[in-house]
């Protein structure tokens, strides 16, 4: 079991923000998960299928999924259980499978944050063709079935990151871009939102854009590949935090030559804030990609209740100011290696 495995435990209560967020209107699920005589079944069971087993962003959108599970078991008196399915490292290929696994063994429902969506259309088209409705998080497959998607808007997630780094940079200087796997659609729209926001400023210059695979290790290695091929770097938009799941850049990187703004807030990370590495960090609530989506399921196949086509999410800009504060957010969410210095700092 990694690190990051073992610090995730289920949380009692989180995702404040899921009774606002199930609005709007959507079909019926097709598929048979409610009895003909309208009583929900003894046992409901979700497949979840995320990039990578080995990703702690997805691995606290289990812990919140498996909470909302409970919560919701408890709630209509019938068993909800999530059915792990993640590959262990980002594959459409074997997602795609794995889909079709969920519906050969009888699953009521997929949810699904796909690494490549033209590798996985077919296969969530064929699973909700044979009656097993299909939701999305963090990475959308807007072109398939599925009945809908929990997550943010990418192009603006990709602005926001460029804006708050030219806060830092005073608007001037070199930027690199740091943009994890290349065929990912929702990262292919960030990227896409921090060059269009890099216009507004005359006077900063994208040098290039780097693509890696989603480990902490590899994302690191390239940002310092990246920085002895381009020296004159001096600002990272990290469309997401995967360099920064590593302590290693914290004694590479010089903060009064080279700023940082990174999506994602994970406890390991925080130490770039509180150092000025990366003066702001963009949380996505990653505990609610599972909760919040496990709740829209139950909603719409379960209980019929209109559900948006877009549960919309919204980032958490995190910095010095109020660092204690999500310091206690993360460990509600059920991280357990916060440390103990951030959640000692005032509100």
């Amino acid at each position: 079991m990694s690190r990051f495995s073992r610090s995730l435990r289920v949380a009692s209560a989180a995702a404040m923000a899921w009774a606002a967020a199930c609005g709007g209107s959507s079909k019926p699920a097709s598929g048979g998960s409610t009895a003909a005589n309208g009583a929900l079944p003894k046992t409901f069971t979700i497949a979840m299928i995320a990039k990578s087993s080995t990703n702690p962003v997805f691995l606290s959108g289990r812990v919140g999924a498996e909470a909302a599970a409970a919560e919701q078991s408890k709630k209509l008196g019938i068993t909800i259980k999530i059915d792990w399915l993640t590959p262990p490292e980002e594959d459409a290929q074997v997602q795609a499978q794995r889909v079709a696994q969920a519906v050969d063994a009888g699953d009521n429902a997929i949810l699904m944050s796909t690494s490549d969506a033209n590798k996985v259309t077919d296969a969530i088209n064929a699973a909700v063709a044979r009656g097993v409705p299909v939701m999305m998080f963090d990475s959308d497959a807007p072109n398939s079935k599925r009945f809908s998607f929990y997550g943010g808007d990418d192009v603006a997630i990709g602005e926001q990151v460029m804006d708050e780094l030219a806060v830092q940079m005073d608007s001037t200087g070199n930027v690199a871009i740091l943009a994890g796997n290349q065929n990912a659609p929702n990262l292919q729209k960030r990227v896409q939102g921090v060059k269009d926001a890099a216009k507004k400023y005359p006077k900063m210059h994208i040098l290039n854009t780097f693509y890696h695979r989603e480990t902490p290790q590899d994302a690191a290695a390239e940002v310092m590949r990246a920085m002895n091929a381009y020296p004159n770097i001096q600002g990272w938009a990290m469309i997401g935090g995967w360099a920064l799941w590593t302590k290693a850049l914290l004694t590479t990187l010089d903060p009064s030559k080279v700023k940082v703004v990174s999506v994602d807030a994970l406890p390991v990370q925080l130490a770039y804030i509180s150092k000025g590495i990366a003066p702001v960090l963009l949380a996505q609530p990653t505990y609610d990609w599972g909760y919040v989506s496990v709740n829209t399921i139950v909603d719409h196949v379960l209980l019929h209740k209109p559900v948006p086509e877009h549960v919309q999410m919204k980032l958490i800009r995190v910095s010095k100011e109020n660092l204690g504060t999500y310091a206690r957010q993360l460990k509600a969410w059920g991280f357990t290696d916060v440390d103990s210095s951030y959640l000692a700092l005032p509100h």
